[in-house]
């Protein structure tokens, strides 16, 4: 397996002739660097008027490994060589290094950068990539994989340390200022040009004040749209590390690595449509930054939304009024942590009523709109707190729960309900303290703990009686101010007190369930499944020679072809016949074929233009040009048609 590393972007507020005179500092050998033994220079290259500095380096590692794996592999160093492309002209560096030793078994790549921040002339920025292919190695592919990341990620924390750690040795010496390269003067003969070797500089102190100011942290962040408003930049965005540390916190670096992998991904495949960084970064976490298993669960999440326009449901849903009165929840205030906190105060709300009053389907809506609203909190919180906040804490007060609250119907909708949030929203419960719980919440508990993730389980604090006001009890999590005066707090909280829903509210199960479907059916994209040898096929009447069609799919599982067919007669409808062609159909009910099997490609109906082949995860946006559709004649039918590939 190749494993790859790509670093964010690490910003020097210092010009980038400064940069590169510390970075020389690091060669032949680096004492902040134990494994970096020495190097050599093999090839130097310099071009006449001293633009351009090619060298390359034989560099020299001892490896921090196990001495008997040493003794196997018959080395005590192993040995790189670096090459550096030095443009003065441009303002760049670039690096290239690759392994000498065990070149055959193992294959080590990087690629560095040094450029001039785009914002700010007088910063340069860096960038880093790598990866790693292990062969063979004697029967310790795996060891060698470790000790190779060990020593990678040890030497990424040191990168920025190093360069700071030379810049500073040279403002002692006085370097604060090293000058721009220039062309050289030519000599006035005009039949020969003359380029005499420059001087170098001396050094020499600029004062803060003549130096470009330069532009604050703040401006220079990037920001990108919420899961709400899921759209984001283009892929040249690139992810700083001063933003990653303000905004997301303290990332390893192959952590850094593997959210800018996935979110270059996402740029790649979902354009128009990238969450926010946070988001991705949740569900990262959720599968322990397990890049193809957060990729799945992700673009599973995402078409989910998009299906059921949950993106928007904060604009355009508005609770029923039995909610409103009788759902006892809310939001109150924020932790000490800053997270924003949910109270809700189970033993209190009738779920039985609100069940045969609104249905499943409202009470999950409604529970999505209150994810969405926490979502937008964190969001706030980050701003006001100057930290990174990504989670919230939920308080559940269990007085008043008894055995009514374990109405088959009713923890039914709460196992979907958990189902569907921690499928959607992972890793956004940052703590759930549940107070006052009676002695029939073990059964409860128990029927509904195997549908928690267990990460999500080590963050249930559970408190019986009135031990919430002991030691270790809410005052360690929440400030005395804002205790909820229903807990024996001074704070009064606005959240409902829930109580008995009225008989006369509840409604048919023939009602609740044309509700239901309405809830979840108010959107324009429709569910299919492919196989081979069993397309899903649409038919579309074009009844405006100028029309213009689009298509808009995601591919959730596995690999399909879409393809865009045309014809002059409209297909049959499919036969009923079970053992007709036209019958088969997905296990969900929803495939559907068009094309009779006697029809033929090139005499019944002809392909439009070639088939498209749509990846896994992928997000497709097909638009039809104009002028094909203008010159049909009106009326005439079109068939699409995706097969499994």
């Amino acid at each position: 397996m190749v494993q790859k590393y790509q670093s964010p972007v690490r910003v020097y507020k210092h010009p980038f002739e400064l940069i590169m005179a510390a970075y020389e500092r690091r060669f032949p050998t680096c004492p902040l660097i134990p494994m970096f033994v020495a190097s050599d220079t093999v090839n130097e290259y310099k071009s006449e008027d001293e633009a351009i500095h090619v060298i390359e380096r034989r560099c020299k590692l001892d490896i921090d490994a196990p001495r008997l794996l040493k003794k196997i592999a018959g080395v005590d160093y192993v040995y790189f060589v670096q090459k550096n492309s030095l443009n003065r002209r441009e303002r760049t560096l670039h690096i290239e290094a690759y392994n000498e030793t065990f070149s055959n078994r193992v294959i080590i790549n990087e690629h560095c950068s040094y450029t001039v921040h785009p914002d700010n002339e007088d910063w340069t920025c860096f960038e880093q990539s790598a990866s790693l292919d292990i062969k063979s190695f004697f029967g310790f592919e795996s060891t060698v994989e470790k000790i190779a990341m060990k020593q990678y990620t040890s030497n990424i924390k040191k990168g920025k340390e190093i360069i700071e750690y030379y810049l500073k040795q040279m403002e002692e010496e006085g370097i604060t200022f090293v000058p721009r390269w220039t062309p050289p003067v030519a000599c006035k003969s005009e039949s020969s040009t003359c380029h005499p070797r420059r001087p170098v500089s001396p050094a020499i102190n600029i004062p803060e004040s003549a130096t470009k100011e330069g532009l604050s942290n703040k401006e220079i962040l990037n920001t990108s749209s919420s899961p709400s408003e899921p759209t984001a930049g283009t892929p040249d965005d690139k992810l700083d590390a001063d933003y990653i540390k303000r905004y997301l916190g303290d990332l390893t670096p192959m952590q850094e690595s593997c959210l800018i992998r996935l979110r270059q991904w996402l740029q790649e495949t979902h354009k128009g449509k990238i969450p926010k960084d946070e988001h991705i970064l949740r569900f990262l976490r959720a599968r322990d930054f397990n890049i193809d298993k957060a990729r799945e669960i992700l673009c599973q999440s995402l078409t989910w939304r998009k299906q059921h326009q949950v993106d928007y449901i904060l604009d355009t849903w508005n609770p029923p009024q039995v909610l409103q009165d009788y759902y006892a929840g809310g939001w109150h205030h924020h932790d000490k942590d800053g997270r924003p906190l949910y109270v809700l105060r189970l033993g209190q709300m009738d779920t039985k009523g609100l069940v045969r009053a609104l249905g499943e389907e409202a009470l999950l809506r409604y529970v999505l709109s209150i994810n969405e609203e926490g979502l937008r909190r964190c969001e706030e919180n980050t701003k006001v707190f100057g930290r990174p906040i990504s989670s919230w804490t939920c308080l559940v007060d269990l007085e008043g729960l008894n055995m009514r609250h374990l109405w088959r119907p009713g923890v039914k909708a709460l196992l979907r309900i958990i189902e569907v949030v921690e499928a959607n929203y992972p890793e956004t419960l940052g703590r759930l303290l549940i107070l006052r719980a009676p002695r029939v919440f073990p059964v409860l508990w128990t029927l509904v703990s195997p549908f928690i993730d267990d990460n999500t389980r080590k963050k249930f604090l559970i408190y019986a009686g009135n031990d919430y006001q002991g030691p270790g009890g809410l005052l360690d999590y929440i400030d005395k101010e804002i205790i909820p005066d229903f807990l024996g707090g001074e704070c009064m909280c606005e959240v409902p007190e829930g109580g008995l829903v009225p008989k006369s509210l509840y409604r048919t199960a023939e009602e609740l369930e044309n509700e239901d479907i309405k809830l979840w059916t108010e959107t324009i994209y429709q569910s299919a499944s492919v196989f081979k040898g069993a397309p899903h096929e649409v038919l579309i009447q074009i009844v405006d020679a100028s029309s213009v069609i689009t298509w808009d799919f995601d591919v959730c599982k596995g690999d399909i072809v879409f393809n865009i067919f045309h014809s002059k007669r409209a297909p049959q409808p499919p036969k009923k016949d079970s053992l007709g062609a036209h019958s088969i159909t997905s296990p969900g009910g929803n495939n559907v074929q068009l094309i009779d099997k006697v029809w033929q490609l090139g005499r019944d109906y002809s392909m439009v233009e070639s088939p498209l082949i749509c990846k896994e995860g992928e997000s497709v946006q097909v638009r039809q040009p104009e002028p094909l559709w203008g010159q049909m004649e009106p009326k005439l039918p079109v068939l699409t048609h995706s097969t499994d590939n």
